[in-house]
This record gives structure tokens, C-alpha cells and sequence, in this order.
């Protein structure tokens, strides 16, 4: 049994039951999972309720009543402020602030550690609750302050434009997997065996690239117009996107992600270079997956679907989920000649070509004279291609908060944290 966060902590969560899934796999068991609030997790390990914690905890060596896996991330704890309130500068300017943490959070203890050398910290803990949570309080104005990873800052800048960093605390957290104090040594051993692996086979690297990759790319106005559109824009056209999706067998919201970087849902977009509709296709495409006219809302968000669709289908089997998805995106940009002549540059650079995180490392060389001249299909701008794929990824994680699926585990409660309540305060971002 595992403790992994709720669902409704997004890209944490998925990241931490994905490597537990990894984790079950390499031992040849099945995965039991249990979620539950970060203030909990320590007492129900204390108490044997579970194998071990996947929960993004910050290591703590001299914990006696836990014992920690091998660290799998650095990230650093921000001191994190509203935007339209004196920010501190140091420590000692947050003695009159409200500062406001999660009961169990890394951030916590990263508080404790700190305070050993400046006593006169003080901070409060609430139960319950998650760093998002805080830091939509803040950006209401409801708080002052809180502390997070970079990582939670960078996605919740998506939704919330009213936050600033103010500084750096403590030491950066190194995130491991937690244990009882009695844990098996050899489930001990084996985790320090699958981690090794991870590393060594360069799966760490790609699920971290996965998950937070694309974090923090869009400017807070991109993503204040993303979620004002969504909320009155999409509605219109999520059944003709959900029919699409289930055509082609793909997410509703990567199409509806994919249609908002070409079009920002404008059926009747045009670019200078005559591409057209809700999903910008070139008069080519349009031909080749039987268009009447590209300027109908329907009938593009269709052939823009099996397109991407045939696009993966004509990658080699070998490659991956979700690589495939975002090399098909790469090649709905440029064309499928291009994006492998990319990743032939990526493949004589020594790395993987079916890898989207060394592919994109070289598809802006498509550009250059000295790599372009040595390709089949010459030159192309395959900068755009990135930035496409990059916000597209940004757009899709949005949507999975602001349209999520119900999970086994996604409560009402949860349901009710992603909303469009915090509409109005963005707009201003855009006046």
C-alpha cells in the first residue's frame, strides 16, 4: 500500500502514481493506493497503514521516526507573497506577516530548519489544506504570505496573477519517498535499487521533463486570456471536440488545447500565409482529409483530429506515450518531413530521436544553414514547432484542472477547487 496526494494537487500527484506504478512494476506486485492530506501521512506510516509515502516530501536524515528513499528532486522553497502588499525583503520582515503553511508540507519542515538560525520565525500551520490552496488565498488577498517549491509557483501562475517571489528560504528541499521506522530493509534496498535504474536509464529525467517541462512557459496574461476564453469561449465548441476525440480515440482537451494555440477558438481565423479555421489548416491538409470548407467550426476540429491522429500513426511504433503525442505535434506545425529530420540531428547528437525532450533540443537547428543543408527537406522554422508543442502541453495541463475527469479518488470537494471563480481578478491583467 502507498499514500500518493490527492488528485487535485495535479501534476505532483500524477508524477508521484506514475513512479509508484514503475515502482510496482519493477517488484512484479500490484499497487494499492491510498490518498490522503499531507498532515496525515506521518502518523499513518507511524502507525504501518502503508508500505511507504510517494507524497513530494522533503527528506529529513535526522527524522528517527521515518526513514527516507534516495532523493529524486531538488527544488527550492520560495517565500511566496500578493503582489500588492509591501513584499519582505529577509526573515526578519516576516514577523508581521501572516504567514500560512500546510500542516505535514515539505514547506513546513523547511520551516523548522530555517527557524534553528532565525528563533523568531513564526508561522501557522493548517490542516487540510494544500499549497494551492494557499496560494489562491493569497492571490484573493485572504493571506499575506506562504512558502512553495518553485515548481507549485510556476503552475499556479497559470491561474493566479496576484503572486510574487519574495525570496529564497532555507536550504532547497530534496524530495524522497518515506518510510516506517521498522520498514523491511529489502523493500529499502529495492527502492534504492529502482531509483538507481531511473537514473541511470534516463527515465527520471523524462518523467520529470513530462510533468513539469512545459511549467511556467505561459506569461500571466497568456494564461489569464486562456481561462477567461475557456470559460466563455469553449463551452460552445467542447461537444464538437469531444465527438473529434472520440473519432480519433485522444483527449477532448489536447485537441481543444491544440485549437486554442492555432486559433484561440476562432472558427473563422486566417494567417497571412492563408492557413485557416479553428485548427489553421493549410489548404493541402484540408484537400487531403476531404474539406469542404475550413472556415466551419465542425468539420476542422474533425480533420484537425484525424490529422494529428494519422500524423502519430505514421511515426515508428517504437516511440512512446506521450513523446509520440508531442512529436505528432511537432510534425501538425511543420510538417512530418521536418520533425524527422529533427530528430535525425537529435539521433547524430548521440540522444534519442523518439525522445520530445531531446528532439526539441535541436529542432530550432532547422533554421541553420549547417544543419538544414545536410537534411532531406531543408529548411524550416522549427523554433515555432517547440513553442507550439511547449504552450500546447501548457494549455492541456489548464484544461485537465479546469475540465477535469472524475477520479476514483476526486472528491466533491475537489471538483469544487478547480473552478472560474477567479476570473474577474485576471481580467485586469488584460484591461
Amino acid at each position: 500500500m502507498v499514500i500518493v496526494p490527492k488528485a487535485a494537487q495535479g501534476a505532483e500527484a500524477e508524477f508521484e502514481r506514475e513512479l509508484v506504478q514503475l515502482f510496482a512494476d519493477h517488484l512484479h506486485t500490484a499497487l494499492e493506493i491510498i490518498s490522503m492530506p499531507q498532515d496525515k501521512i506521518h502518523l499513518a506510516l507511524r502507525k504501518h497503514e502503508a508500505h511507504l509515502a510517494a507524497a513530494s516530501l522533503r527528506s529529513e536524515p535526522g527524522n528517527s521516526a521515518l526513514h527516507f528513499g534516495p532523493g529524486y528532486q531538488t527544488v527550492r522553497e520560495q517565500v511566496i507573497c500578493n503582489r500588492d502588499v509591501k513584499p519582505p525583503m529577509d526573515i526578519s520582515d516576516l514577523t508581521d506577516k501572516r504567514l500560512v503553511v500546510p500542516a505535514g508540507s515539505a514547506q513546513e519542515v523547511a520551516l523548522k530548519e530555517t527557524r534553528r538560525k532565525s528563533p523568531n520565525l513564526h508561522w501557522q500551520v493548517r490542516r487540510g489544506v494544500t499549497t494551492k490552496d494557499l496560494l489562491r488565498e493569497i492571490d484573493e488577498g485572504a493571506l499575506d504570505c506562504t512558502v512553495a517549491n518553485e515548481l507549485q509557483l510556476a503552475d499556479a501562475r497559470n491561474y493566479y496573477s496576484n503572486l510574487a517571489v519574495a525570496f529564497d528560504i532555507g536550504t532547497p528541499s530534496v524530495v524522497a519517498w518515506a518510510f516506517p521506522a521498522a520498514v523491511d530493509p529489502e523493500l529499502l534496498r529495492e527502492a534504492q535499487t529502482f531509483f538507481a535504474g531511473l537514473y541511470e536509464n534516463g527515465t527520471l529525467n523524462r518523467l520529470l521533463e513530462r510533468y513539469y517541462g512545459h511549467s511556467g512557459r505561459l506569461k500571466p496574461p497568456d494564461a489569464a486570456s486562456f481561462i477567461i476564453k475557456a470559460s466563455k469561449i469553449l463551452p460552445n465548441y467542447r461537444a464538437m471536440f469531444e465527438e473529434a476525440a472520440a473519432l480519433v480515440q485522444e483527449d477532448w482537451r489536447l485537441l481543444a488545447a491544440l485549437a486554442y494555440q492555432e486559433s484561440q477558438w476562432d472558427p473563422l481565423a486566417t494567417s497571412f500565409t492563408n492557413v485557416r479555421g479553428m485548427m489553421m489548416l493549410t489548404g493541402d491538409t484540408a484537400d487531403r482529409m476531404k474539406v469542404s470548407n475550413r472556415l466551419d467550426a465542425r468539420e476542422s476540429i474533425l480533420a484537425g483530429a484525424e490529422y494529428l491522429a494519422l500524423l502519430k500513426e505514421q511515426m515508428p511504433a517504437r516511440i512512446p506515450e506521450p513523446d509520440r503525442t508531442w512529436l505528432a505535434l511537432a510534425a501538425y506545425n511543420q510538417g512530418i518531413g521536418h520533425m524527422e529530420d529533427a530528430r535525425i540531428l537529435t539521433q547524430r547528437a548521440g540522444l534519442s530521436p523518439d525522445s520530445w525532450m531531446d528532439v526539441k533540443k535541436w529542432m530550432p537547428l532547422l533554421n541553420r544553414p549547417g544543419y538544414y543543408e545536410t537534411l532531406k527537406h531543408g529548411y524550416a522554422r522549427g523554433g515555432e514547432a517547440v513553442i507550439l508543442v511547449e504552450n500546447v502541453r501548457s494549455y492541456y495541463a489548464m484544461l485537465k484542472r479546469l475540465a477535469p475527469d472524475t477520479a476514483p479518488d476526486t472528491t466533491p470537494e475537489d471538483r469544487e477547487e478547480i473552478s472560474y471563480q477567479l476570473l474577474e481578478p485576471l481580467k485586469k491583467l488584460l484591461d
